[in-house]
């Protein structure tokens, strides 16, 4: 695929309208609800064989309960663990707001509010996906591909919790494809969302900031609407940390929370030495995570040399840093970098041309594999 390809369609209006899109990824919707239907099929059976309940899983714990209390009580909740301080304000505030607005409609408890949104987001996730992958390169088997690898992920258990990863994941792509399509409102719009839902809004806003100045720098003259974009982009993310900054009364409040819960900025640090620690104590799984480090470069420089559009090389960029860069909570790693989807185009490029056997094959191998894992991850290892 040359860079011409790829970076033509970048500022193009899309060819059809939403229901023709909706229709055109049709087949992605479906095979990501198979996909997702067989991990909760396998942690399904998985827990009940433990003696636990799959909606306590998925619904009441981690992150999910932090969610909830804020929904139902707002912010102000502390927790005392191990002599530190966990305030509730490192949880960014879209998801809960959501969760009570779903739960003045409907009559569901709090916590399958956030199974509803969770759900409902890893379905326009897909979609988004879909959409950015074949609007950067044209076809869609790759756009169906890329769906199937992105819910087959060792981590994608995350999208079936009430966790923010799949609203993420759906507001960033949607905002990637507005920018590829020229919809600067929209793309302005969607990246504050984003910054509303994680601290990685960041490199939402970053990409909207790239694609406005490419735009800007081609078309020699002030636009409007490009403009305004990148003017919103950042506000979400901002609004938020001045929010924070507020409360604590301090304006690095909300990375002093941060670092409270032991997840502060170190330039990535703790990461190399964490592994470091498991390559010493424990050399199979520091190999495995050096080795899923390597193929993430590999995935990187590929990606380059594709010819995605630099918007997306950005967020994809960013993404990865900000998971690399703190230091604690090594084992949530995984579930940080799921929103850098684009990572996986050329993977899902080269799958679309095998044979069609060989690319099920491999795909429903990865399915079952992601169930496998998840489950066994949640019952058995440490929060995600």
């Amino acid at each position: 695929m040359t860079t011409e390809r790829t970076a033509a369609p970048a500022m193009r209006p899309a060819p059809t309208g939403a229901r023709g899109a909706l229709r055109a990824a049709g087949p992605a919707l479906l095979v990501y609800a198979a996909v997702r239907a067989v991990g909760l099929l396998v942690l399904t059976i998985w827990t009940a064989a433990e003696g636990e309940n799959v909606h306590t899983v998925l619904a009441q714990r981690w992150d999910s309960l932090w969610y909830a209390r804020i929904a139902v009580d707002g912010y102000g909740h502390t927790e005392y663990i191990g002599g530190r301080a966990e305030h509730d304000l490192a949880f960014f505030p879209l998801f809960p707001a959501l969760e009570r607005a779903l739960t003045t409609v409907l009559p569901v408890p709090t916590h399958d509010a956030g199974l509803i949104i969770g759900w409902t987001a890893g379905l326009a996730a897909a979609w988004g996906i879909h959409a950015v992958a074949v609007q950067v390169t044209g076809r869609r088997a790759v756009g169906l591909v890329l769906v199937v690898l992105w819910a087959a992920l060792p981590p994608a258990f995350v999208q079936s919790m009430a966790y923010t990863e799949t609203l993420f994941t759906a507001l960033a792509a949607w905002t990637l494809y507005a920018v590829l399509t020229g919809r600067w409102y929209t793309a302005g719009a969607l990246a504050v969302a984003a910054g509303l839902t994680r601290p990685s809004g960041l490199a939402v806003a970053a990409a909207v900031l790239t694609g406005g100045a490419l735009e800007l720098w081609r078309a020699r003259r002030p636009r409007p609407r490009v403009l305004a974009a990148m003017a919103l982009a950042p506000l979400g993310w901002l609004g938020y940390v001045a929010f924070v900054g507020a409360r604590m009364g301090s304006p690095t409040g909300y990375f002093d929370v941060q670092k409270d819960w032991g997840n502060g900025f170190d330039g990535g640090t703790g990461f190399l030495r964490f592994l470091t620690e498991r390559l010493r104590a424990d050399p199979a799984h520091g190999l495995l995570v050096l080795a899923v480090l390597v193929c993430g470069l590999v995935l990187l420089i590929q990606c380059v040399r594709q010819g995605q559009p630099l918007p997306l090389l950005v967020y994809t960029l960013l993404i990865a840093a900000s998971a690399l860069v703190s230091e604690g909570y090594f084992s949530s790693r995984p579930r940080l970098l799921m929103p850098a989807f684009p990572l996986l185009l050329p993977l899902a490029a080269w799958l679309a041309r095998l044979p069609r056997p060989a690319t099920v094959a491999t795909l429903s191998a990865a399915a079952l594999g992601s169930g496998l894992y998840g489950a066994w991850f949640v019952l058995t290892q440490s929060p995600p």
